[in-house]
């Protein structure tokens, strides 16, 4: 099968570690999935130097950002967004509601911009009705948000 293939995590990957981390993932994931979307970099003796800065990066980032995550998840759980999408019979919807569909409709309700990335839908959304996914904005702070998905 594919070679292991040893990358420094560059952003949060759910479920492979926090940046700066470095992991050992199949070469495939790592050429076609983390590498063209910046998500890591090739692992190199030279590469290894920057794991310090990107790490005391990333910590300086999350001690100014969790208390900016506990108010955005104050926020969140504070509003109801509403999709209106179209739906056929039986309130079933022709595809399903994206990550970034909630996202837009977060911002469009007057709330904090989110990244896509960090919205956590456990099941695709596929019918008419009130659904919650959650939003991780830090990695110990996650809030839950009331989607409402109408018939347009």
């Amino acid at each position: 099968m594919g070679t292991p293939m040893k990358l420094i995590l560059t952003n949060e990957v759910t479920g492979l570690g926090e940046p700066g981390d470095v992991v050992e993932v199949k070469g495939g994931y790592g050429r076609n999935y983390l590498i063209p979307r910046g998500l890591a970099m090739r692992w190199t003796r030279g590469a290894e130097k920057q794991i310090e800065l990107i790490r005391r990066a990333r910590s300086s980032r999350e001690i100014r950002s969790q208390d900016d995550a506990r108010v955005a998840a104050r926020e969140l759980s504070a509003l109801t967004v509403q999709i209106r999408v179209r739906a056929g019979a039986a309130g079933r919807l022709f595809g399903s509601v994206s990550a970034s569909d909630i996202a837009e409709a977060v911002r469009a309700a007057g709330g904090p911009v989110l990244d896509r990335r960090r919205i956590e839908i456990d099941t695709p959304i596929r019918t008419v009705g009130r659904h919650e996914v959650t939003v991780r904005l830090h990695p110990e702070v996650s809030a839950t948000l009331d989607v409402d998905i109408a018939e347009a």
